[in-house]
């Protein structure tokens, strides 16, 4: 189990599970369950190796951090004290990551349906890069764009690249929502070559996320060489992170050894590379506590139900992610028993590990889900009158809240209706 959790992660004489120094079991005490707790030093790490990692390999270079698939401020902060940019895909991105106090030149703005209120945030902002998803940003940053400005852009491009993942995270595919062909690409050149308040300087692509391996990644290359030469390219993010036993990611490392063998075959020298590490930054920095509720035996199926779920984890929903647990004070069983772990709301789906193998688990137990920091802070809702989760950094032994658990109150704030 320890090979899943952050890399700071240790169990203490007494067999209770840590995080960043801290004991589950405290942590869960003092900020309540369930909880998603982040492992800064562990997190830090990680950005510190992309940015040596690429450095290394292509000096003209620039790592941004997929920030919608953690947008918390906190988060967004350590990358960018960590000499990070920010890719951002909506206004409140900017907006916090303008709170984390990133350089609006660093921030590329994504999203394949901007409205005219986020492109002018983003032009108000002076956000450096907005990837323009197809001719309809193309007209309304020129109508937004003030009279004796110039909007820098990348064209997101559709590679044609299919890779061996969940269909629901594929991106780089002909029919994609994302982008567009080669050829409407090739249009959109010709007309920000004439347009005085819009300034091309490159071209971006993405083939999909949690991807193992790297080849198809690098697969994207070729593609945006084909448009032309350019100063920037923008060449996603993708790279998977090991969620269960069976998954072996490639690592850092590795994988961009494959994409800057391919940039150096087919982009120019002096061109810059940007990439958009998301959840393989993230998502095994941290884990979520839960109390065990409610176990249910004597069925054709143990049904071990904890206080959270989809509402803080639709992952496993929405594109079958597969997780593993533990008991905190026992990782290793030694009264294993195969369970199905569900969560606490009103729908059938929500189950969240089916099947997992846990020393025999008993209410009130506290259980631990490993690499949950990647689209499940994000995706968190309100099912059920469900108050989203708290988050925690945990180093040195220390730990502080970063984002409070909603409150009662804050359920019924926007509500006008009473």
């Amino acid at each position: 189990m320890l090979d899943l959790l952050p890399g700071d992660s240790a169990v203490d004489p007494d067999g209770m599970l840590t995080v960043g120094g801290c004991r589950a079991d405290r942590l869960a005490e003092q900020f309540g369950t369930p909880v998603l707790v982040v492992a800064e030093k562990s997190l830090r790490a990680r950005a510190r190796e992309y940015r040596r990692e690429l450095a290394a390999r292509w000096p003209r270079s620039r790592v941004v951090f997929a920030s919608k698939s953690f947008p918390c401020t906190a988060v967004q902060r350590v990358m960018v004290t960590e000499g990070l940019g920010l890719d951002v895909a909506g206004g409140g991105e900017i907006l916090s990551g303008l709170r984390a106090g990133v350089d609006p030149a660093l921030i590329v703005l994504h999203g394949n349906a901007k409205t005219s209120e986020e492109l002018r945030l983003a032009v108000d902002s002076g956000v450096g890069l907005v990837v323009v998803d197809g001719p309809d940003d193309l007209d309304r940053l020129e109508s937004i764009v003030p009279p004796g400005r110039r909007q820098d852009v990348l064209i997101r491009v559709i590679p044609g690249v299919i890779a061996d993942t969940h269909q629901h995270v594929l991106t780089g595919h002909e029919g994609s929502k994302f982008g567009v062909s080669p050829g409407q690409a090739r249009e959109l050149i010709r007309r920000i070559g004439h347009s005085s308040r819009i300034r091309l300087r490159g071209v971006h692509a993405h083939v999909g996320s949690q991807i193992l391996d790297p080849e198809p990644l690098a697969a994207a290359v070729a593609p945006l060489a084909a448009l032309g030469e350019f100063e920037v390219y923008d060449l996603g993010g993708g790279l998977g992170a090991r969620y269960t036993w069976s998954d072996r990611p490639a690592s850092v490392a590795a994988y961009l050894d494959v994409l800057t063998a391919a940039a150096r075959a087919h982009l120019p020298s002096g061109a810059e590379i940007i990439i958009e590490p998301g959840r393989s930054m993230v998502a095994t920095n941290a884990a979520t506590l839960y109390r065990v509720v409610t176990v249910k035996r004597g069925g054709p199926r143990t049904f071990v139900a904890v206080d959270g779920g989809m509402g803080d984890n639709l992952e496993v929903a929405l594109y079958q992610q597969r997780f593993e647990a533990g008991v905190v004070d026992r990782l290793e069983p030694t009264d294993a028993e195969e369970v199905t772990l569900v969560g606490r709301h009103c729908e059938s789906g929500d189950v969240l590990i089916d099947p997992v193998t846990v020393d025999r688990p008993r209410r009130d137990d506290l259980l631990v889900v490993p690499a949950t920091g990647a689209y499940c802070f994000t995706m968190a809702n309100n099912y059920n009158g469900n108050r989203r989760l708290p988050v925690v950094f945990a180093a040195d032994g220390s730990a502080r809240l970063v984002v409070r658990r909603e409150t009662w109150e804050d359920l019924a704030a926007r509500d006008v209706g009473h």
